[in-house]
């Protein structure tokens, strides 16, 4: 499956990705869903026999759907119904890998303390039998600070040290995280990333970047702490929404591209909310393994719940399949 790709295939297509600076691999900030530059050289090297898709649901109103079957759901490759081979839904431990942002734009405005206490709100949710987390810095460059854990606090004490400095690598901190992530043996894994949205220092794309991420199935969750004065719609802002806006499009595509999704919080109360929220979602997660198409490269994915209007599915974009998949297809 595409959560148990080879770190070897993973390096080579992260490398390519880096060479692809000048011409992005998938252009941003267009959804990547049109077949990548060069795709015969962008493919995992390992044979993956079926693809698996981690999928959100909400209703109209935003509450997670929990009782769905799989009937309900139908999966396009490359706009061709795919034929789904297993499906699980429940609520079942999560791997959470923590991305805290301590670049020189968090200091500003008192960014750092909230991102602290968001990522205390971060464990909070976690605590269930099985559940862990692994906690990572950067700025301008990508730091395991706590390796994957089940002790809990072991990350809420390190979050209270440090001052931030450098800049900012966002795009780079979660392609490399999401390799980790994908290694992880519980059925719910996501990145969860803390930081005030401001990318000065990433060779790497947001539509690179969810590429990597999407061929992987790690979703990736943005929670981007602001001042209140900042808080794009809030109740003491002073900066028009369209302003703020330009600055965290790309996030917020960079985050559906994955299946995941992007809050902007400025208070404790808004930031508890939040959390949960998120948590809710990534706990119970339905999970579809299906057959991958013959077509070696870059396959545009949709799920879709056609026989239940209103809902809003959240998956991942899309998978790369390779010339050694396709042969024993």
């Amino acid at each position: 499956m595409g959560s148990v790709t080879r770190r070897s295939g993973f390096a080579a297509f992260l490398v390519l990705a880096l060479m692809e600076l000048g011409g992005s691999a998938l252009a941003a900030p267009a959804r990547p869903s049109a077949t990548p530059q060069n795709e015969s050289q962008v493919v995992f090297k390992s044979g993956v026999e079926l693809v698996r898709v981690a999928v959100a649901v909400r209703d109209d109103r935003g509450r997670v759907v929990r009782d769905l079957k799989q009937s309900d759901f139908e999966i396009l490759d490359a706009g061709v119904a795919g034929v789904i081979k297993d499906f699980y839904v429940g609520d079942s431990p999560i791997s959470l890998a923590v991305l805290l942002d301590i670049s020189g734009s968090m200091a500003v405005g008192g960014n750092m303390d909230r991102a602290r206490t968001a990522v205390s709100f971060a464990t909070m949710n976690l605590g269930q039998k099985g559940d862990e987390a692994a906690l990572y810095t950067f700025d301008s460059k990508l730091q395991e600070v706590v390796p994957f854990t089940e002790e809990l606090t072991r990350i809420t004490r390190v979050t209270l040290e440090g001052k931030p400095w450098g800049v900012t690598s966002l795009s780079d901190a979660i392609g490399k995280t999401a390799e980790s992530v994908a290694e992880r043996q519980n059925r719910h894994r996501a990145i969860l990333v803390v930081t005030d949205g401001v990318d000065t220092g990433s060779t790497l794309t947001p539509g690179q970047v969810s590429a990597i991420a999407s061929s992987i199935d790690v979703p990736v969750y943005l929670l981007v702490v602001v001042n209140p004065l900042d808080h794009p719609g809030g109740p003491h802002s002073v900066t028009p929404s369209e302003e703020r806006a330009a600055d965290t499009v790309s996030l917020a595509d960079l985050s559906r591209w994955t299946g995941g999704d992007m809050r902007v919080v400025s208070v404790p109360a808004q930031m508890s909310i939040a959390v949960r929220d998120l948590f809710d979602e990534l706990r119970y997660q339905y999970l579809i393994t299906f057959v991958p198409g013959t077509r070696p490269g870059w396959h545009p994915i949709e799920v879709r719940t056609p026989r239940k209007k209103g809902l809003v599915v959240h998956a991942r974009s899309g998978y790369v399949s390779s010339p050694s998949r396709n042969g024993r297809s």
